[in-house]
């Protein structure tokens, strides 16, 4: 009795960790497949001025990020409060970031490009 239950404690991690590679390959690979192709229509079509296939890239990545922190560091096994605490502040950062990122990103690549400043660098 005692052996059947030590097998199915081996099988659960196995199975899990298994199953967090699959995901993360498959995330990971959809993002060098677009990565290499870079369809046109996801290229030249903007959403608040970047591609949407960049922003496909960022949401895949926070989303990676997300599985890696529920996976990697057990936030599935504890209590709710301090898995939202934890994981959405860091999905909430890493967004606000990125919009602080691109926008002044933006705002900088403007005034090079409309001759206020000029490229001597």
């Amino acid at each position: 009795m005692a052996h059947d239950a030590s097998t199915n404690d081996k099988h659960s991690p196995l199975k899990r960790i298994w199953t967090v590679f699959a995901i993360l390959s498959v995330i990971t690979l959809v993002e060098v497949i677009l990565g290499i192709i870079k369809p046109e229509s996801l290229v030249k079509t903007t959403l608040i001025y970047m591609s949407l296939l960049n922003w496909i890239f960022i949401v895949l990545t926070i989303v990676k990020a997300y599985y890696i922190t529920w996976a990697f560091m057990h936030m599935e096994h504890e209590a709710k409060g301090l898995r939202r605490s934890v994981v959405w502040t860091v999905v909430f950062l890493i967004a606000y970031l990125t919009f602080i990122l691109l926008t002044e990103g933006d705002y900088v690549f403007e005034v090079y490009k409309n001759g206020y400043l000029a490229w001597d660098f």
